[in-house]
């Protein structure tokens, strides 16, 4: 990209978000929260776990941003009999006598991780290293991947049989956990119109992988007052036993607050969010804007939340509003 100032580049990056969201929404109806989000973790440099039942296209959106984006894309089907080597590669033995590394689908810019709860903890943490380190390691050897590189997974929340919980690890990995609900009436209208005629949307490359690496790196570069910072920390240790911002509902309602990443990620959300909306520095406002799809799978609640109807959204707004 040729040389412009970071200012130019904020402008130039809220631009090609619009950009990028019409895009998307001539296949995709409605889902406003979730495309925004999903966008945010793409030019945050994170991952993303959408979660919903099934036949919200969930898959789709993922598919229709990867065609927006002009980036390589591989779906894997989680199954449970899915194996490390299915998703990394494997060594074989060519025709002479010596071993070759065939390179699995973890090798694209986007990886659809369908399903990711259906295959065990063996496999599902196949994906931890390339998820932190960009890199995978086969038979000793280290691979990079290509970059950029996201994980984008989908999880159906009510169907318990054949699945297996992810780890924390595994979960503290994804910068979102985003929610994707049911689409309202009019909506609902809308994708049964465009689903049941003959037609097709044809989609247009929005960005390439060297601008959104450009924005990436711009979006780390943003400033960040210091009353943002301390928002942002404060809020995550509220979310801790024997911290000394721990808040009464903590005491009351979890079993487990969240780590550092959610403190880095609640900076790193607010920086994109700000951009975005065409602002160059973020404010307490932009971190409360993202504060939902960054915590709700980094703290556990206890029996008593759940006999008392206390949701992670009730949790977390209450922490916000308290701050």
């Amino acid at each position: 990209m040729q040389q412009i100032s970071d200012k130019e580049g904020i402008d130039l990056l809220a631009n090609k978000y619009k950009e990028l969201k019409a895009e998307i929404h001539k296949v995709i109806v409605g889902q406003d929260e979730v495309v925004n989000q999903v966008i945010m973790s793409i030019f945050s440099r994170g991952h993303s776990l959408l979660v919903g039942v099934p036949g919200l296209a969930k898959t789709l959106l993922i598919q229709t941003i990867s065609d927006s984006l002009g980036l390589s894309f591989k779906r894997i089907q989680f199954t449970p009999d899915l194996m490390p080597s299915d998703i990394v590669g494997s060594e074989i033995l060519d025709e002479n006598r010596t071993f070759k590394f065939i390179k699995g689908p973890i090798f694209a810019n986007i990886v659809l991780a369908d399903e990711i709860n259906r295959t065990p903890p063996k496999t599902q943490a196949a994906l931890l290293e390339a998820m932190q380190e960009k890199t995978v390691t086969a038979a000793g050897t280290r691979y990079e991947l290509d970059k950029p590189f996201f994980v984008l997974a989908t999880q159906n929340p009510i169907e318990q049989e054949g699945t297996y919980p992810l780890p924390e690890a595994q979960l503290d990995r994804f910068m979102f956990n985003i929610w994707v609900d049911y689409p309202t009436y009019e909506e609902e209208i809308a994708i049964v119109k465009n689903t049941t005629a003959d037609t097709s949307a044809k989609l247009n490359s929005i960005l390439n992988g060297e601008e959104i690496m450009y924005f990436q790196n711009l979006v780390r570069r943003i400033p960040v007052p210091e009353s943002v910072y301390e928002y942002a920390v404060k809020l995550v240790a509220k979310t801790r036993k024997n911290s000394q911002f721990t808040h009464a509902l903590t005491e009351k309602y979890l079993d487990w607050g969240a780590g550092p990443r959610a403190s880095q990620y609640l900076i790193i959300g607010a920086k994109c969010h700000a951009a975005i909306n065409g602002k160059y520095s973020p404010d307490i406002e932009d971190v409360k804007a993202v504060a939902f799809a960054i915590l709700r799978h980094r703290i556990v609640r206890n029996y008593r939340a759940e006999a008392e109807g206390f949701t992670m959204e009730k949790i977390i707004e209450t922490l916000m509003q308290d701050a």
